[in-house]
């Protein structure tokens, strides 16, 4: 199971309808310092509306209209914003490398020669599909699927994808201070195994527009237009039969649903066509006694096709993985063919990212924490470190007084519950300990070389974590990320210091704004660690009931007040939002807002606070809060994030706490009868 993550960056927008079409008009140059946004900004607000009636609307709705979403996004929003300032901040530091060709040291060198030799996008299209050569070669020799497992192997090392199934590591769910092989679910190239099996017209047609970019990829390959596509249909086939037995985005959100811990014997007995001793060898581990096999169902399916396939259908498979993996990185046709599908018409966004973007993230995505070490040199002070860490615990003891508070948890549990978050670990800013890179091989004119031995790298580093205690020092996320997270079985929340930049958090601000915004998410985080997927988990990470029968049942009751509350909610024409999905993000976004506000008034209750911009302090702190949230998306992408994406549109992310929160009806005097009054309030926290 990937660890919880809060994605914020991937939060929804408003209803789409209300998107502007236009493109943003920006300029595109490296900075070297950031261009400054306020933590509260009056412009953004539609004040023509009343906030009794639509919050979102009053806060966002200048900037919906002033923030049209770029021609090469597929949602724009404040989140969004502020991650392309940090990638131009980025592009400005490896720019300035990239030509330094002396006084650099390793970690320079190599962030700089890898930006460098991304950005000759003339020498990459030289080459075409070279690249693909010696992995097309491995996969032509094939004479059985006997002989699947060591090309598997190399694929999975080293391109981007998991056809088949996903090998990794990760903790042990019944102890999490060890590390442990998981076997998972893979093998699809559509972003969910809901893609392949919904029989709307919809999606009928999405997945008639995969078979035919498909067969264009493989004619790029050099196969004759009709040969391409019968190689499709056998691809769009044999991802049907491995989507159909994988469990839903819903029942994934249950850890219990994936602790199936196998020995190898049990393993090769569930796959007898798959020789794991083989694989095990070639991805460079020594032998396996222990696996997670998170998806008992998907392996039985998994050993059924290569019992059933015929060497040539595996064969296509794997050259379209392939091909699918390594297009980012290729010659211009193979670019522009995987963005008309997974851009244009998977998310509707209708121009490329321009090269500059694509490889400050590619950086930033196998470089991370080489890249984050100057990110964060330059963008991010102890003084603003130490202001998070106050916030963080200010918001820690404001849980601490609302467990203490709690009508409905016995005492038994709260003496768990406080156990627990007094043992969240806050990382804050950067790592206290580097990655080392060394290990990595950068060659100034090798791109495509540079991708695969960077790939290769993070693949033998997270394997080889398999039978090793567990570093909790890791981080999960680079500095320059605009994210926020926790994650059960560490049990840590993380703000790197690219999501601690204005308007997110702005030094230049009261604290009213400040404590709603990284204050609401501090709270959101921190609430993740007992929400319905996050509450399972004890003090120590480790999947344990640690609740009495009565409490959980208690808190079950409770969180599905949200659940029905959300369900009811529209995302875009017919389509609501699949509140068991989001149930743990909407938990969260009410927690969060809750231990914020409880934190900001005891932070301040010594102060005599003034009203500014013509909102007292009570309303900037709500506004504060809104403004995080503001958006645009368009109908392609809220479509399919209403499948995949585990939080709810901005406009629900504002208003559909504010209706729960008696203290935003009293700073806005609100009158019942008004939509942002809600007669049954819900709260968990």
């Amino acid at each position: 199971m990937k660890t919880l993550l809060c994605t914020f960056l991937l939060a929804l927008a408003a209803i789409a309808q209300t998107a502007p079409s236009t493109p943003a008009k920006t300029e595109d140059k490296p900075l070297t310092s950031f261009p400054y946004t306020p933590g509260l900004d009056v412009s953004a607000m539609d004040r023509t509306v009343d906030p009794c009636v639509d919050f979102y609307q009053y806060t966002c709705g200048g900037w919906m209209k002033n923030n049209p979403i770029p021609s090469d996004q597929a949602r724009w929003s404040v989140y969004g914003k502020l991650y392309q300032d940090n990638q131009q901040f980025l592009w400005g530091i490896l720019d300035q490398l990239s030509k330094q060709k002396s006084g650099r040291d390793a970690d320079q060198q190599k962030i700089g020669d890898y930006f460098g030799a991304c950005m000759d996008e003339a020498a990459v299209n030289k080459l075409g599909a070279k690249p693909l050569e010696q992995y097309l070669k491995e996969i032509a020799a094939l004479k059985s699927t006997k002989d699947l497992p060591p090309v598997l192997a190399h694929i999975h090392l080293s391109v981007e994808g998991a056809p088949f199934f996903n090998f990794s590591s990760n903790q042990d769910f019944e102890n999490s201070s060890q590390v442990i092989a998981f076997a998972s679910h893979g093998g699809l190239s559509l972003p969910d195994r809901d893609y392949y099996t919904k029989d709307d017209a919809h999606s009928e047609e999405l997945r008639a527009k995969y078979v035919a970019h498909v067969a264009r990829m493989f004619q790029l390959l050099g196969d004759k237009p009709d040969v391409a596509k019968t190689e499709a249909d056998t691809v769009m086939r044999i991802e049907t039969a491995l989507a159909k037995p994988q469990l839903t985005r819903v029942e994934r959100r249950d850890p219990h649903k994936l602790l199936h811990k196998m020995n190898a014997t049990e393993l090769q007995a569930l796959t007898p066509r798959f020789d794991w001793a083989v694989y095990i060898k070639d991805i460079g581990l020594p032998p396996q006694q222990t696996f997670n096999v998170t998806q008992p169902e998907f392996y039985k399916e998994l050993d059924h096709q290569l019992a059933t396939l015929n060497v040539e259908d595996v064969k296509t498979y794997l050259r379209w993985h392939v091909a699918h993996g390594m297009a980012p990185y290729l010659s211009d046709n193979f670019v522009n063919e995987n963005f008309d599908f997974y851009g244009k018409t998977l998310r509707g966004t209708p121009q490329l990212r321009p090269r500059w973007k694509r490889c400050v993230s590619l950086v930033d995505d196998q470089l991370g924490e080489a890249l984050g070490k100057e990110f964060a040199r330059r963008a991010f002070g102890p003084d603003l470190k130490q202001k998070t860490l106050t916030m963080t615990k200010q918001i820690e003891d404001a849980m601490q007084q609302d467990i203490d508070s709690l009508t409905w948890m016995g005492p038994e549990t709260k003496a768990k519950a406080l156990e627990k978050l007094h043992a969240i670990v806050n990382k804050i800013g950067y790592p206290d300990r580097w990655r080392d890179y060394s290990a990595v091989e950068i060659n100034p004119t090798d791109f495509l070389g540079n991708v695969e031995r960077a790939s290769v790298f993070e693949s033998h580093r997270q394997l080889n974590k398999i039978g090793k205690p567990l570093d909790r020092s890791e981080w999960s996320m680079t500095p320059p990320t605009v994210n926020a997270g926790y994650e059960p079985q560490m049990n840590d929340i993380t703000f790197p210091a690219g999501v601690l930049q204005p308007p997110l958090y702005d030094p230049k601000m009261d604290d009213a704004p400040n404590y709603g915004n990284t204050g609401g998410t501090i709270g959101h985080e921190l609430t993740h660690g007992f929400d319905d997927e996050g509450r399972q988990f004890d003090a120590k990470g480790d999947l344990k009931d640690w609740w009495t029968e009565a409490d959980a049942k208690n808190f079950t009751e409770r969180a599905q007040c949200i659940v029905d509350q959300y369900a009811q909610y529209v995302i875009i024409d017919d389509i609501k939002i699949n509140s068991k999905l989001t149930e743990g993000e909407d938990v969260a976004d009410l927690g969060g807002l809750i231990l914020a506000w409880m934190a900001w008034k005891a932070q301040t209750k010594d102060l005599q606070l003034e009203s500014r911009d013509g909102l007292t302090p009570e309303q900037r702190f709500f506004v504060g809060y809104a403004q995080w949230a503001c958006e645009n998306i368009r109908p392609e992408d809220a479509r399919a994030n209403a499948i995949t994406d585990p939080h709810s549109p901005g406009k629900y992310r504002v208003n559909g706490l504010m209706v729960n929160i008696p203290e935003f009806e009293k700073a806005f005097q609100c009158k019942a009868g008004q939509p942002m009054v809600k007669e049954n309030r819900c709260r968990v926290w």
